[in-house]
């Protein structure tokens, strides 16, 4: 990881390039309101995995105790209407420096034996998809997935958020936010929150409720109760 590139991000400097990476579909829920006071980033958890996965790329990723916590202190919330919504007002991919944006840095960091060409476009490599245990080696078959997605933050507070607000949410390389998962992975999940979605292995569960609770709670942004109840049993899996 090039930390100078991935500090960077929460200014999030420049403007967007790249493809789309998350297709937004009809949610069983719109979600709620918040306020949009970020909290300091966790401590980071490493722990060993098989093949460059979540649990070794995401960054402040807090522990299971420590997610606990904070979602014990999420405010709970109906979902706020998706009136004026649009990905557009997330700005993405925001540029990173040396002509590379959020995605192709994050293609970098979570893959192994990544080549770029002049234009920092990931050209081969190997990508591990933490989600459904695939290996991909070609950056067309892999996504950028938000963990909390950009229509369920909408739902849940940012709809009042500031332009550069969204801006920083959406290329969040600090927070665990940002993973390279498979294409078919990130496209079945959509917008869709964790009482709707989760990843089809179940190993990954632990990383993913940790993972979603932290950016919430960095974000201020609310959960439903259905989303406590599916983030409780998540983290219920954790064994550490």
């Amino acid at each position: 990881m090039r930390a100078a590139v991935v500090c960077a991000v929460v200014v999030a400097l420049g403007g967007c390039g790249g493809k789309s990476d998350e297709k937004t579909k009809p949610a069983a829920q719109n979600s709620a309101s918040a306020s949009a006071s970020a909290s300091a980033a966790p401590a980071a958890s490493a722990s060993a995995g098989e093949g460059k996965g979540g649990r070794e790329v995401l960054p402040g990723l807090p522990s299971a105790d420590e997610a606990r916590k904070q979602l014990g202190q999420l405010t709970v919330a109906k979902p706020r209407p998706m009136t004026g919504y649009s990905r557009t007002a997330f700005p993405h991919w925001a540029q990173q420096g040396n002509k590379c944006d959020t995605r192709e840095t994050a293609l970098e960091r979570d893959g192994q034996e990544v080549k770029r060409d002049a234009e920092c476009r990931a050209v081969s490599g190997t990508w591990h998809s933490f989600y459904d245990g695939k290996t991909l080696k070609a950056a067309s078959e892999v996504d950028i997935d938000h963990i909390v997605p950009l229509a369920n933050a909408w739902r849940s507070g940012a709809d009042k958020w500031t332009t550069e607000r969204r801006k920083a949410f959406a290329n969040d390389l600090v927070h665990p936010q940002l993973l390279t998962v498979s294409a078919a992975s990130n496209r079945s999940k959509g917008d869709q929150s964790p009482d709707q979605w989760q990843p089809p292995a179940k190993t990954a569960w632990c990383v993913y409720s940790r993972a979603w609770t932290s950016v919430k709670t960095t974000y201020g942004l609310t959960i439903t109760d259905d989303e406590r109840k599916m983030l409780t049993t998540m983290l219920g899996t954790c064994t550490a």
